[in-house]
């Protein structure tokens, strides 16, 4: 459970900078672009989480 505040914290920020990143590149799609990047942080975050968790046992 602990693993998820950080994980939401890269999310948020991975779907603020496509946010910004949308402003001013002007991609098509911004929800899709700020949702697959909070995905994406979100996912790497829980992975790194993980394989740091094995590492240490």
């Amino acid at each position: 459970m602990i693993a998820l505040i950080p994980a939401m914290l890269t999310g948020l920020f991975c779907a603020l900078f496509a946010f910004v990143a949308n402003a001013v590149l002007s991609m098509t799609g911004m929800w899709a672009g700020i949702g697959l990047a909070f995905i994406s942080g979100f996912c790497g975050s829980m992975f790194a989480h993980y394989v740091l968790r094995k590492g240490g046992k």
